[in-house]
């Protein structure tokens, strides 16, 4: 990855597809990867939130990162998500995962002690020195309880090895500067993690999405991009209504994990994985699972 290619389109963060007894489903790995690679996506995301990644087991971290990147076989790009607080560790999986494949490493905050903005700069500096590859920030406070403030990413946007941030904050404000102060880079990207906020990023010129609807309907979400980077902004709104209407189908009324449950209740209807989940999430019950099927129908999902 350099500047030639810099990074954008829709980056689909994938569900892990476990079997009941915790074990890695490399098969399903290969569908999931497959049905973005036909739909067009730019790239996918491994061991994010919607992938469970801080509850998938530290030793199916390189053979599941091994076999998207091998499913993959350079036709999307692949991202790793490295997730802990301790430094050392971090350094170490992010080094694993490029070594493993990924194209790329997203960086999590550290998320158990609050942390000063110089801790945060300090955190980010330390990982990108010693990370050898291209690296993302990853901002999610819904689930790290750490905003990354906008002035810590800007003492890190002129890094050589960070080509990205992911911003997954509900904050429209916070968005519309976050692309004012780094929108329109050569060499550095904005991805929109947000639903809601997808099409408004877009329309300010972000250069990508990364929405868990691509688990279900890939080719949609790439047509979005593709819309805002030709200025067709009906199409990038009628996109966003798609999107709205199938994440609807799991998330609503559920919590974010079961919603993640729903999700791969939703992807098994579509042949691509089954249902079960890490701990301390559960498997959605086999009522539920049986509704969702007609929930594809009804959304007329591929």
């Amino acid at each position: 990855m350099n500047a030639s290619t810099k990074p954008g389109g829709a980056v689909v963060p994938l569900v892990t597809p476990c079997l009941a007894d915790g074990r890695l489903d490399p098969a399903a790995v290969d569908r999931l990867v497959e049905s973005q690679a036909s739909g067009g996506v730019e790239g996918v995301l491994v061991l994010g939130t919607t992938g469970e990644g801080p509850s998938v087991p530290a030793a199916l971290h390189r053979p599941l990162i091994e076999r998207a990147a091998a499913a993959a076989a350079g036709r999307l790009r692949v991202y790793a998500n490295v997730a802990g607080t301790c430094l050392a560790d971090a350094v170490a999986a992010g080094n694993d995962y490029l070594d493993a494949g990924a194209d790329a490493v997203a960086l999590l905050p550290p998320y158990y002690y609050p942390s000063r903005d110089e801790e945060l700069a300090g955190w980010f500096s330390a990982l990108l020195d010693g990370i050898g590859g291209p690296a993302v920030i990853y901002n999610i406070p819904a689930t790290t309880g750490v905003s990354i403030p906008l002035d810590v990413v800007g003492g890190l946007v002129d890094h050589p090895r960070l080509v990205a941030i992911k911003d997954s904050e509900k904050d429209e404000a916070r968005h519309t500067e976050l692309l004012r102060r780094f929108g329109g880079r050569d060499d550095f990207s904005v991805f929109i993690g947000v639903g809601a906020l997808m099409a408004h990023g877009l329309k300010l010129g972000a250069d990508g999405i990364v929405p868990s609807s691509g688990n279900l309907i890939p080719a949609e979400c790439q047509r979005q991009v593709e819309a805002a980077r030709r200025g067709d902004w009906e199409a990038v709104d009628a996109s966003a209504t798609r999107q709205a209407e199938v994440a609807a189908a799991y998330q609503n009324g559920r919590t974010l994990g079961q919603s993640l449950a729903a999700l791969k209740g939703l992807a098994q209807q579509l042949g691509l994985c089954g249902p079960d989940v890490f701990p301390p999430l559960l498997r959605l019950p086999d009522d539920e699972l049986a509704a969702l099927g007609e929930e594809a129908k009804r959304l007329k999902l591929p």
